[in-house]
């Protein structure tokens, strides 16, 4: 939904940031748990890079969306706090 020109309505319509932090913390805890041996700070660069990338498409202004540094910064942020949180869990046993 990311790149699509007119994304659908989500449900309760959060703003924009709301959305990139939910979408990244979710993959963010989705990647820690389907890839436990992969080191945390890899995927945390690869997703924040990810963000960077869907932030750089949709500058195409044929795409009709608006890109944000800020929303790039909201997603990186989204996945550190869930990897931290991953990486105490996973100290803990």
């Amino acid at each position: 939904m990311a790149i699509l020109p007119h994304p659908p309505e989500v449900p309760g319509e959060p703003n924009d940031k709301v959305q990139h932090i939910i979408a990244f913390a979710t993959l963010a805890a989705l990647g820690s748990f389907a890839y436990p041996a992969t080191a945390l700070l890899q995927l945390l660069l690869r997703l924040s890079l990810f963000g960077a990338m869907i932030e750089v498409v949709q500058a195409i202004p044929a795409l009709h969306r608006d890109s944000d540094v800020l929303d790039w910064l909201a997603d990186t942020a989204a996945v550190l706090f869930v990897l931290l949180i991953v990486r105490w869990w996973r100290s803990r046993g």
